[in-house]
């Protein structure tokens, strides 16, 4: 294929951002004309450009996504054939900065025309490049240190439904999770969403080991499908090449299916499940596949948030979700649920990376606190409860008290004292059922 520009006058289709293109027939053994994914740019009278990608090909029938809107586009506009993918500025430089869902930065910064460039979108890590994961990430959440580990390498969404505060959890866990730096991915956010991101991540002082990536409600869906690919190419970066710790910060991936389900109607495609395409599975397991923990070099975590529509956890999205990620936060009701979450890989840190009474902690606290819940339904239907149930339910309170909202924050090794001091307070040594050497070293300690 050449590398020069290849131009063309030969629009037959234009529908929604979709536009097809028709080419000369070529024998089998000639060089392709063009190649899927590289992009193109659509001018009228030579003077209004457009940016598109190729998304399709089907013999000798090009169909372009357009990012910005065809309206004013006509079948005579030229089309001018880049040969070249997606591309992103990858350096030191772009570290505070504000990008679009094209990659194009909006912050009123200083030019990045001459910065490193990377290719988007590549290929998944090869697996022997990969490690078990082994190190934990401390959010300074205990509903998440305590109970649901996050650990690095580890893909995770935060399901839950619009109105409750994960986008609130979500900016509390980028500024607070000990990681080197941060990628933030915002897909059809609304600007006070965006507004709320940014300025929470400059109060914080980490705007300088930031990158974002924002697609607002208003832009078009079409970049809406680059910006986690934008974003995971850069952490990617930067886990390879400068060996960091890097957690990726997705919303709302929910947003992401939809765009990709508009798109693929208006190219013509079947749709599979509730007008989801067929591919959704595969679409979001090559974004979520990018975590990773390189042997040689960093690692790359991703934490996302999946909104349910009506609260539905077997709506496409998250069902397809939930067979990729390694386990859940479920958030609802302002509170992350302890028995709807789970971290998959928790047990590769718990224990190993913290404390020597984690374990049992964790397991009796949620034990208890399943115990206070069933005490508190026989206290509503009017049953007599006995001097355990009295003890589950102020345990039950003491525990909502100290740990289920989302705006507490303790280090984890203040958290298990917690732990303890509520588990005193409430019970004795023997009924805990907890190993003895524990119950010696952290029960009868005073409290400092």
């Amino acid at each position: 294929m050449s590398t020069s520009y290849t131009s063309y006058k030969t629009i037959i289709e234009i529908v929604g951002d979709i536009v097809k293109v028709r080419l000369p027939e070529q024998s089998e053994q000639a060089s392709p004309l063009v190649r899927l994914n590289d992009l193109a740019v659509l001018s009228v009278d030579g003077s209004d450009s457009r940016l598109a990608q190729i998304i399709d090909i089907k013999n000798n029938v090009v169909s372009l996504q357009v990012f910005d809107s065809t309206k004013g586009l006509s079948t005579d506009a030229k089309v001018n054939f880049l040969n070249q993918p997606m591309k992103v500025v990858a350096s030191d430089n772009i570290l505070g900065r504000v990008f679009s869902g094209k990659g194009e930065a909006i912050d009123n910064g200083p030019s990045l025309e001459y910065e490193q460039k990377i290719v988007i979108n590549g290929p998944i890590v090869n697996p022997v490049k990969r490690q078990v994961a082994s190190k934990m990430i401390r959010t300074n959440v205990p509903m998440i240190d305590v109970f649901n580990c996050l650990v690095e390498s580890q893909k995770i969404p935060i399901f839950s439904v619009s109105g409750e505060p994960y986008n609130t959890l979500l900016a509390r866990i980028g500024i607070e999770a000990d990681a080197d730096l941060i990628v933030f991915g915002g897909l059809g956010l609304i600007f006070d969403d965006y507004h709320y991101f940014k300025h929470q991540f400059e109060n914080a002082g980490m705007l300088a080991r930031s990158v974002m990536f924002v697609n607002q409600a208003s832009d078009s869906i079409v970049e809406r499908l680059l910006v986690p690919d934008l974003a995971l190419s850069v952490a990617e970066h930067f886990a390879v090449e400068h060996n960091k710790r890097v957690l990726v910060l997705l919303t709302d991936m929910t947003a992401y299916a939809d765009a990709l389900k508009e798109v693929g109607i208006a190219n013509e495609r079947v749709p599979s499940n509730r007008g989801y395409m067929g591919d959704l599975y595969s679409q979001l397991a090559r974004r979520y596949e990018k975590a990773c923990d390189f042997t040689k070099g960093g690692s790359i975590t991703v934490l996302s948030v999946t909104t349910m529509p009506g609260g539905d956890v077997t709506h496409p999205v998250p069902d397809n979700t939930g067979y990729i990620t390694e386990g859940q936060f479920y958030l609802h009701d302002g509170i992350i649920d302890p028995f709807g979450s789970l971290s998959r890989l928790k047990q590769q840190v718990i224990g190993k990376q913290t404390r020597e009474d984690h374990h049992q902690v964790m397991n009796t606290m949620i034990r208890f606190y399943s115990g206070s819940i069933e005490a508190k339904q026989k206290q509503s239907m009017a049953f007599e409860l006995n001097e355990f149930d009295e003890k589950l339910l102020r345990f039950g309170e003491l525990f909502k008290r100290q740990f289920l909202g989302i705006d507490i924050s303790m280090p984890l090794e203040t958290a298990l004292d917690t732990c303890w001091e509520i588990l005193k307070t409430c019970f004795s040594p023997e009924q805990l059922l907890m190993k003895k050497e524990f119950i010696d070293k952290y029960y009868y300690q005073k409290k400092s």
